[in-house]
């Protein structure tokens, strides 16, 4: 089964640009050593009735939305050793050197076993 490295980020509006630069680099450097899939989505839908919604549980300050990303693999082994190729990466090593458009701090991360697929 698959495994998945799941993302949830709040991000300044004014930071969309740079934020969507910085996730188009990510997306061809992890295709690149081999993730089958990347995606960053960003919010839309965010209040939804009778549920819990990303911004209560990420608390946007005002000005900010929230991102839920995903990268998909072939098996937990196959991510940790995309990932170690992905950090040894010059355009990776070049991006850390940039501020960031969000706050790390406030960034959310997982890796997750896959167990309903369709």
């Amino acid at each position: 089964m698959p495994y998945v490295d799941g993302y949830v980020v709040p991000v300044p509006k004014k930071n969309l640009a740079a934020y969507k630069r910085m996730a188009k680099l990510g997306a061809k450097v992890w295709k690149k050593h081999g993730a089958l899939e990347y995606r960053e989505c960003v919010g839309d839908d965010l209040k939804p009735k009778g549920m819990v919604g990303f911004p209560k549980v990420f608390k946007p300050k005002p000005g900010e939305t929230v991102f839920f990303s995903y990268v998909v693999f072939k098996s937990r082994a196959h991510r940790d050793a995309v990932n170690k190729k992905v950090m040894k990466d010059p355009d990776i090593h070049a991006l850390m050197g940039q501020k960031m458009p969000f706050d790390f701090k406030r960034m959310a991360y997982g890796g997750f076993k896959v167990l309903v697929e369709s």
